[in-house]
This record gives structure tokens, C-alpha cells and sequence, in this order.
């Protein structure tokens, strides 16, 4: 696959993603008041689901299946299927 500007992009999107919703298990550890907490929980929710999908369409369907299947709970226990 070329890797143009528009696949690199798609990439970082995923990859903010990922980080996004990484960091929501942490917010109520954070020494905030609870209506910060919740308002930072939401805002790296729904960026976490804009940034996912702006580089899934950016990476195009084909790309975006083949790793969702890689992230799919069952996938993981099969050994006979091949992810292609």
C-alpha cells in the first residue's frame, strides 16, 4: 500500500484515538471536583469516537475491516481463521 499523506494522517487519528480513550479510566483518579471529572470523561469519549472514525474513513473501509477483526474478542480464540 502507498503510504500517502492521506494514510499517514488516517494512521495518527487511529493511534489519538486509542490514547484518547486510554486516558478515560484515569480522569477518576484525578484530585478534581466530580462535575470536572464527568465533563473530561465525555469530551475524550467523544473525541475519542470523532478522531476514530475521521481515520477510519481516511484509511478507507477495506483497511478499517481488516483491523477490526484483529480487535474482535471472537476472533481471538479462533487459530484457523486467517486475517487477510
Amino acid at each position: 500500500m502507498k503510504k500517502t499523506i492521506k494514510f499517514k494522517i488516517g494512521v495518527i487519528l487511529i493511534i489519538v484515538s486509542v490514547i484518547l480513550f486510554l486516558l478515560i479510566p484515569v480522569v477518576p483518579f484525578l484530585n478534581m471536583e466530580r462535575g470536572i471529572k464527568i465533563t473530561i470523561s465525555t469530551v475524550l469519549f467523544v473525541f475519542g469516537e470523532i478522531t476514530f472514525w475521521s481515520g477510519g474513513i481516511l484509511l478507507g473501509k477495506e483497511l478499517l475491516d481488516k483491523y477490526k477483526s484483529y480487535l474482535n474478542p471472537k476472533n481471538w480464540k479462533s487459530k484457523d481463521e486467517k486475517h487477510e
